[in-house]
């Protein structure tokens, strides 16, 4: 029996450091070199090149390092018949709750013309008023619930918009209900998986349906939008700007305009990080559940894609 990590090489060294920790009488191998594949059981992956678990025949489980599965299910070389599942823990969502609340602050208290008037020497006490907001979490699974609720405990005017009805403390719409939802917010944060229906989601089409000077703040994925509109959005004024951690090409090109953009801020896909010692404590409880025929955490529905 051997574990396989095929991820890029700062989250395997993460991963194996762990398990050498945590589990050392765990034999892991990285990548997907080596001589006896058919001892392979379960494989740890992150944006694997499609096609490269083929050749473990007794794979039982695959194990998404993050909370997106998209990578995994759209590669049609992987059985239907082995499950997957992700990392799920209150760190992610503590992590990806905090950036976005600091997104918002930092755009509701006007971070950024402070900080050009501290560039330009300018002492602009009483010039700048802070944004009255009203922020709308398009996607309340898991980590968009988490943020929601928090934001809304600070008294933050909160709007929430699912594919199906779910119950919660603030206004939430769902289904055929999105444009009445786009029409209550004038910040829109983006926590969706990525799924055929999401794809490309965030477009031209999409934001002529939103109120002028919106703000975006895409966390989810950067296939969910087009950066493009995004940018012809912000130039005619359908969108005030735009804070995203997510990119259709990642790393972003150098020849993107997004990278001097005065009204997009970019961090590099690093809002909510999978922990890798509580990632490995859930690969090794499902795998005792796996051996049990036990009910597996955090199991991935396909037809879903999340």
């Amino acid at each position: 029996m051997k574990f396989v990590i095929i991820a890029p090489e700062i989250p395997t060294k993460k991963w194996t450091d762990s398990f050498k920790k945590l589990y050392p009488q765990i034999p892991i191998l990285i990548g997907d070199k080596t001589k006896t594949p058919e001892e392979v059981t379960l494989a740890m992956v992150w944006k694997q090149k499609h096609g490269i678990l083929s050749k473990f025949k007794n794979l039982k489980l695959i194990i998404s390092m993050g909370a997106g599965v998209d990578n995994i299910i759209s590669d049609k070389t992987i059985s239907s018949k082995i499950p997957i599942c992700r990392i799920v823990d209150k760190q992610m969502a503590f992590s990806m709750s905090n950036y976005i609340i600091m997104a918002v602050l930092n755009y509701h208290r006007n971070w950024y013309d402070y900080d050009y008037a501290q560039k330009k020497k300018h002492w602009a006490q009483f010039e700048i008023d802070e944004r009255n907001v009203n922020i709308g979490i398009l996607g309340i699974g898991h980590l968009g619930m988490d943020v929601a609720k928090k934001l809304y405990s600070l008294d933050f005017n909160v709007f929430g918009y699912s594919k199906n009805k779910k119950s919660t403390p603030f206004k939430s719409f769902y289904g055929d209900s999105l444009s009445l939802f786009l029409k209550k917010i004038n910040v829109l944060i983006c926590t969706v998986p990525l799924t055929p229906q999401t794809k490309g989601l965030l477009n031209k089409s999409f934001f002529k349906k939103i109120n002028n000077q919106t703000y975006l703040i895409n966390v989810s994925r950067g296939e969910v939008h087009v950066e493009k509109d995004i940018i012809e959005a912000i130039n005619n004024g359908k969108l005030s700007g735009a804070f995203l951690d997510v990119f259709e090409k990642e790393p972003l090109p150098k020849d993107s305009p997004i990278w001097s953009h005065p009204k997009i801020k970019i961090t590099p896909h690093i809002a909510s990080l999978s922990y890798s010692d509580e990632g490995v404590r859930q690969v090794m409880e499902n795998f005792d559940r796996l051996n049990k025929n036990k009910t597996l955490l955090n199991l991935v529905d396909r037809k879903k894609m999340y």
